[in-house]
């Protein structure tokens, strides 16, 4: 199964579309084609909940109690990552504690991956030992020191949870919640952050007129799809990327390259340009990264523009990784670069330092703290960091938040 969550969704209000069935995650590459074919069926513009969940199917047995429910593309899709991360252990207790409190609704579904792992599920009674050290992990938040682990009287601890009562038989095994409370994480709008794997940058967002009662910030993760920036502005309520303000949340991007970028003053306007350049650096292998270190420190590029730019034409440069002088360069080239037949034979008559400056001279090349760059472009270095026009965002088209 390659999908945590399975959905086929169809219009309540008209029926006779038929359905669409998605499986969830949505990779970020079909995002927009699924968004397109929800839009099929007069669905997806909004972010209210307009999916009727006619069919589903999950490891998660437990989410059979959401068919029939109305939910928005964006809570299933939410839950799915969550769902995605968990181990074995957070199974069990995600589904027991859905079973015993009786969940049918997608919000609590997603605040019970907050707060399940409180929980103690037992599934095999032939262990006790390892029961009370399971379960006195649990208490202590899923973590202790390896000493005081070992110190526990896993017997005892298992044998009085079972006596004080208080377990619920579950189809996953019996569980006591240990006096978890299911918490409003996610107050049915906006999502909490969740920095899931394959993410390269993630950005706060809010109003500028600044967040109403009971509204939280929005949360996008770069590179993400056109739809996601859209429909990620529509839950703070805005549908114009001005009207948004940014904070950097986290980023993986190099030193070398958050150097090159004001990224503490970013606007809403920025957010196009900063998805283009995730888009462009993401994919980028560590070699590639690090020769892209070495191209933005020598073009010096000073906004998103430009080092997408040189992340999209990096086989335009050539790039010797440590070398820092002439000599260093020569010998790389003659006996490495597998440009020449080198004899160690004739090593003592090889005059590196020269043949270096020589070929330096000639590529107009540079070094600079990560190694030798030259630029072997036609176009010059500044025209192809200014590239093509950037397209103007056009924005949601539809839709609007939910109350």
């Amino acid at each position: 199964m390659s999908y945590v969550i399975q959905a086929a969704l169809s219009n309540p209000r008209r029926p006779e579309c038929g359905q669409v069935t998605i499986p969830f995650p949505i990779p970020v590459e079909q995002y927009d084609q699924t968004i397109e074919m929800l839009q099929a069926i007069d669905l997806g513009f909004s972010v209210n909940r307009d999916c009727k969940v006619d069919e589903i199917d999950s490891r998660y047995s437990v989410l059979g109690s959401i068919q029939g429910t109305l939910v928005n593309l964006d809570q299933l899709d939410y839950l799915a990552k969550r769902l995605d991360g968990f181990c074995a252990g957070e199974v069990s207790q995600f589904q027991a504690m859905a079973h015993k409190l009786e969940i049918t609704d997608v919000t609590d579904f997603i605040n019970l991956t907050f707060c399940c792992q409180q929980a103690t599920v037992i599934t095999d009674f032939s262990d006790l030992e390892q029961i009370g050290k399971d379960h006195a992990m649990t208490l202590n938040g899923g973590a202790m020191p390896m000493e005081q682990y070992q110190a526990v009287d896993g017997r005892k601890e298992a044998l009085q949870l079972i006596q004080g009562g208080g377990g619920i038989v579950t189809p996953f095994g019996v569980v006591y919640d240990n006096g978890m409370e299911l918490k409003s994480v996610y107050n049915g709008h906006q999502f909490p952050a969740y920095p899931y794997d394959g993410l390269f940058m993630v950005l706060e967002l809010t109003p500028k007129r600044g967040l109403a009662e009971g509204k939280n910030p929005e949360y996008l993760y770069l590179p993400a799809a056109e739809h996601q920036i859209e429909r990620t502005l529509l839950r703070i309520g805005v549908t114009a990327l001005h009207e948004a303000q940014v904070r950097l949340d986290f980023d993986e991007l190099s030193e070398k390259i958050s150097d090159a970028l004001d990224l503490e003053h970013l606007s809403g306007d920025d957010i196009p340009a900063l998805n283009r350049m995730c888009q462009a650096i993401e994919p980028l292998k560590e070699a590639d990264m690090e020769k892209l270190n070495a191209v933005v420190l020598m073009a010096e590029a000073g906004d998103m523009m430009a080092v997408r730019q040189l992340a999209e034409n990096l086989d335009q440069f050539d790039f010797v990784p440590g070398v820092q002088t002439p000599e260093e360069y020569g010998r790389y080239m003659i006996r490495e670069s597998g440009h020449f037949d080198y004899d160690e034979n004739l090593e003592g008559f090889y005059n590196y330092k020269q043949y270096g400056e020589q070929h330096i001279q000639q590529e107009g090349g540079q070094f600079n703290e990560c190694g030798y760059v030259v630029y072997q472009g036609t176009v010059p270095l500044e025209e192809l960091m200014r590239g093509a026009p950037t397209e103007q965002w056009q924005g949601p088209q539809m839709g609007g938040l939910s109350q």
